[in-house]
């Protein structure tokens, strides 16, 4: 083991102490040890083991670490400290920026132990209500984040949209006039990509060919009809050259997945495309309704679209307000007033307006006279803005016990209650079963927020029984959010149809923090639209009348 390696393991070790609150001392001991010891010119390896301890800043217990380093390869107290820190700690020390004792602080009082929930954190302007954190502070960890995460393999549809579209006009310029089309996985809309593929409408060797002679394409490997390449972004490209007759026909079978092109194939009784001009073409011969690229992911959709039954998919332009947002009062952006003026600048009819509660001290959630100073706000405002609304509401933590945050002579302040589980995430099935069963059955819930608590690419959600949560809230008129943000998508879009069959209502909610945040309205369609939600199952497609309507038929069915 060469100086450098041991340098490097007691630099860690010194790091790893400081995050875990261990004497600084001792800690600054193994850091100082470390520096004497990159600067050494001589190998450790060929020093006599009683002349270590003679080292310039190497003492007994620094120099008992080095000896095992240097007999065994191996290091007991540093193996000790990996153990008990979550891997995602260890990715934040690689953060410019980020020093062990601010990571310790994310860590300890945001419980964020991945650098997926720290970006989600510095989005939510969280970071910014701790000590030592300010705005710099904040942009700097989610500019330097970013980056970090840009060299990874997988990525959000959200990181990648804008790249598909710039990279269709691309590839549309250097082989005109053949036809490009994004197809695959994003023409799928699904929320996690792992590489963008492309169709173009010209033989596979020409295809091949013209990407030799174009910069900032790097050629990874090519098959019989497709070529694997990097272009800058750092996400894998598939282009897939076929001829232009058959077009129309790689696009469908490059879109579809397997499990619905079996079906398809099934139910026309042929093994694979033909040479139909458009994809209208295939479905018509097919003698079935047109199926969304969206839907292509399973075999009942080919049955559903044989018998007339695809549901008219919501559209962004079907949502009437914006649900589940956060203002200056607890972590957000903006002020109220400004979110509220933003919303019906865009032509939203109304803002329901859901800071934390009080539980949640690390985003400023609301105290009882807190929440009285906002309702007085609120019912000023609604007197300037008509007949624009915003309607009070609160995101309540669901406690440990599955309690709301507040009694019920506070929760029966508010027009809708968004119930949201934001602590102690790790739970084995049956305790967050029992807590989210127990929430859903308080009269006074009206949304169960992200109901599995994930952030995708970061942070698996507490394990639930989605259909028994489904039927739960169906029995009890509680609505399932599918939380728009990009990195949340929960409920997750395969469990959409599930949740309708049984009579739930589902609502699109941006979870915004800041008003650019109204935006993420587009992604969550998109998911939805996978699901099959149609507006009419939506509750922020309802207009501000409805939505009135909604909320004053439920409370008289609870006696509330």
């Amino acid at each position: 083991m060469d100086n450098y390696i041991i340098s490097d393991n007691l630099s860690l070790l010194a790091k790893l102490m400081d995050i875990h609150g261990d004497n600084p001392f001792k800690a600054k001991s193994f850091a100082n040890a470390a520096f004497q010891i990159e600067k050494l010119t001589v190998p450790l390896q060929d020093t006599p083991r009683d002349g270590i301890f003679r080292i310039k800043g190497i003492g007994e217990s620094t120099g008992k670490c080095v000896i095992e380093m240097l007999e065994t390869g191996q290091f007991g107290l540093l193996e000790e400290y990996l153990g008990k820190t979550p891997a995602g700690i260890l990715d934040m020390m690689r953060i410019k920026g980020i020093g062990p004792k601010k990571i310790a602080t994310i860590w300890k009082e945001l419980a964020i132990e991945t650098l997926g929930e720290l970006l989600y954190a510095c989005n939510e302007n969280r970071l910014t209500l701790l000590k030592g954190f300010g705005q710099k502070t904040q942009e700097s960890i989610r500019q330097a984040i970013e980056f970090f995460l840009s060299n990874r393999e997988r990525f959000l549809y959200a990181e990648v949209e804008k790249f598909a579209g710039e990279l269709t006009t691309l590839l549309s310029r250097l082989f005109a006039p053949a036809k490009v089309a994004v197809t695959g996985a994003f023409r799928r809309q699904q929320p996690i990509i792992d590489e963008l593929e492309f169709v173009i409408g010209m033989a596979i060797d020409q295809v091949a060919e013209k990407f030799k002679s174009v910069e900032g394409f790097e050629r990874l490997d090519n098959t019989d009809d497709a070529v694997l390449l990097h272009y800058k972004e750092h996400i894998k490209i598939k282009v897939y050259g076929v001829e232009a007759d058959h077009f129309a026909t790689k696009l469908f079978t490059t879109t579809g997945t397997e499990t619905f092109l079996d079906a398809f194939f099934a139910h026309t009784g042929r093994s694979s495309g033909g040479e139909e001009t458009t994809e209208e073409d295939i479905f018509a011969n097919a003698g079935i309704a047109f199926i969304p690229p969206a839907l292509r992911e399973t075999a009942a959709i080919v049955q559903s679209a044989a018998n007339g039954a695809l549901p008219a998919l919501i559209q962004a332009t079907d949502i009437k307000g914006i649900i589940h947002s956060h203002s200056q009062w607890s972590d957000g952006v903006a002020s109220l007033e400004d979110m509220a003026k933003a919303a019906r600048d865009q032509g939203f009819e109304y803002l329901v307006i859901s800071d934390h509660s009080r539980s949640a001290f690390y985003a400023n959630g609301l105290h009882v006279e807190r929440i009285v100073a906002q309702h007085q706000q609120i019912e000023e405002l609604n007197k300037q803005l008509a007949p624009f609304r915003i309607f009070k509401s609160i995101e309540a933590d669901i406690l440990n016990d599955g309690s709301l945050d507040y009694p019920d002579e506070v929760l029966k302040t508010f027009d809708l209650v968004i119930a949201s589980v934001h602590t102690n995430l790790k739970m084995p099935e049956d305790k967050a079963m029992a807590r989210l069963l127990k929430a859903i059955s308080n009269p006074y819930t009206t949304i169960l927020g992200h109901m599995t608590g994930r952030l995708l690419l970061s942070r698996n959600g507490y394990p639930v029984d989605h259909k028994i949560i489904a039927e739960a809230c169906a029995a009890n008129d509680v609505v399932i959010e599918l939380n728009a943000h990009p990195r949340r998508l929960d409920i997750d879009w395969e469990w959409i149809p599930y949740a309708l069959e049984k009579g739930a209502m589902i609502s699109i909610d941006p979870d915004a923090h800041a008003i650019e945040g109204y935006k993420d309205i587009h992604y969550g369609t998109l998911a939805a639209q996978k699901g099959g939600l149609t507006k009419e199952r939506n509750l922020s497609s309802f207009s501000r009348a409805e939505l009135e309507a909604f909320l004053e038929t439920r409370k008289l069915k609870k006696g509330l």
